[in-house]
């Protein structure tokens, strides 16, 4: 398997200040990161920021970096610029990691990956997992995908979806025998070429009602495909209770 895990990491994060450095198990957050990143089948993991102090932290590490701008309007910008700085050809596949995610699954970036290597066609990937609790499906806060026979994305909504008419006209507090629905999983596949033509693309007013930035892909035709996980990932860090939360789990030996 052949791909290049990019992991973008900037600092400014209002509900974790400096999050990106927080120690966990003596190691920054970040550098657990690539840690957890190079378990997978990446032949390279190169982690992009606009803050030296992350870079010195990751070099430190032994881990590969490259600076980019601070004036992005979002990762998905950053990593345009980091596969430019890069040099990456056009057909090489590109993996999203989050820099907050010490216990990424690896080999969930391979699935993803997969998609892309497996499909020359296909521009862009990601994953989902089924949800089994009413209440997700009906939480805004869980983002949902419908997918077609091709297991390639047909809408990403806060919405609950696809909604089975009958079965909710009489009960939503359970879902129906049948429907599995997906909820979206935060982790991108890109052929670098596509990464750079994504930066230019106009946003589009789908994206701007659900506050969900992939929209823009399938507004402008091109297809996702979705890789369905077998089991939700571990959550990431977004807070200091999340924080605290992997301490421990490092600590036990995680």
């Amino acid at each position: 398997m052949s791909y290049v895990a990019l992991i973008p990491a900037r600092m400014k994060s209002t509900r974790l200040p400096d999050k990106p450095l927080a120690d966990i198990a003596g190691q920054p957050m970040i550098v657990r990161v690539a840690q957890r990143v190079a378990l997978s089948g990446a032949v390279r993991v190169v982690v992009a920021t606009d803050d030296t102090r992350i870079l010195e932290a990751v070099e430190a590490a032994g881990f590969e970096v490259v600076m980019t701008r601070a004036d992005h309007p979002s990762g998905t910008d950053r990593l345009a610029e980091a596969a430019d700085l890069l040099q990456l050809p056009d057909t090489d596949v590109v993996i999203n990691v989050q820099g907050d995610e010490p216990l990424i699954d690896p080999k969930l970036l391979d699935h993803v990956a997969g998609q892309l290597l497996a499909d020359p066609d296909l521009p862009m990937s990601t994953a989902a997992h089924v949800i089994h609790d009413a209440a997700d499906f009906f939480n805004p806060n869980v983002v949902k995908v419908v997918t077609d026979a091709r297991s390639r994305a047909l809408y990403f909504s806060r919405a609950p979806i696809a909604w089975a008419r009958d079965a909710f006209a009489k009960d939503t507090h359970s879902l129906p025998d049948g429907l599995a629905p997906l909820r979206h999983i935060g982790i991108y596949g890109y052929r670098a070429g596509f990464l750079r033509a994504y930066s230019r693309l106009q946003p589009s007013a789908l994206e701007g009602w659900e506050a969900l930035e992939q929209l823009r892909v399938l507004w402008h035709g091109y297809a996702i495909g979705v890789h369905v996980a077998a089991h939700a990932p571990a959550p990431g860090v977004d807070t200091p209770e999340d924080l605290e939360r992997v301490r421990k789990l490092f600590a036990a030996g995680v």
